[in-house]
């Protein structure tokens, strides 16, 4: 389990979180919830490690394999869909990549594609599958759908609840449906 107690994350005067305590237990899906500028995002990175708590602590994350799909695609341009994709894969998992994209409703042509060339649903969808063929034990989706139609947000939602069955999940999102969907237990910050 991942725990955070007292947590309080400062930049500069403002204050985003302060005193948070917070439970992400084995292999269950928890959602954040709350308006922009709430700390949801601040307090993925803290569980992803790429910042670190003013007070508090972060416990649980030593030896955890983590993967995120953040607000940001953060794909590589020049690679090719498959290239992104096999950047979490061991070497002779090409056939992984592939796959996760066509189910992802990727077609040939697109996943032959240097990622700058993509649309931006077809970018969100291989940010989104990267992150969940990672051999992680915690994915973090920060607002993970956002920008996606209602065909590929269904897609994508049923990729996610398949894909991330029995590891732990912490979603970012502004949507109680996607939230329900997931199974997940909603935190609201305010």
């Amino acid at each position: 389990m991942i725990t955070l107690r007292g947590v309080t994350k400062r930049y500069g005067e403002q204050v985003v979180l302060d005193g948070l305590d917070l439970d992400l237990p084995d292999g269950a899906v928890t959602a954040l919830m709350g308006p922009n500028g709430s700390g949801k995002t601040t307090l993925a990175r803290l569980v992803l490690g790429l910042e670190e708590p003013d007070a508090g602590t972060v416990s649980g994350l030593h030896g955890l394999r983590r993967a995120a799909a953040f607000q940001e695609d953060r794909l590589c341009d020049q690679l090719t869909a498959v290239g992104n994709v096999r950047l979490v894969l061991d070497r002779g998992r090409a056939a992984d990549a592939v796959a996760a994209l066509r189910e992802a409703g990727l077609d040939d042509d697109a996943l032959s594609k240097p990622a700058r060339d993509l649309s931006g649903g077809q970018r969100r969808r291989v940010a989104i599958v990267r992150a969940l063929v990672a051999d992680a034990d915690l994915v973090v989706l920060d607002e993970p759908f956002k920008g996606l139609d209602r065909a590929a947000h269904g897609r994508m939602l049923e990729l996610v609840r398949e894909r991330c069955a029995g590891r732990t999940v912490l979603l970012i999102t502004h949507d109680a449906a996607e939230a329900e969907a997931l199974g997940a237990t909603v935190v609201t910050l305010s």
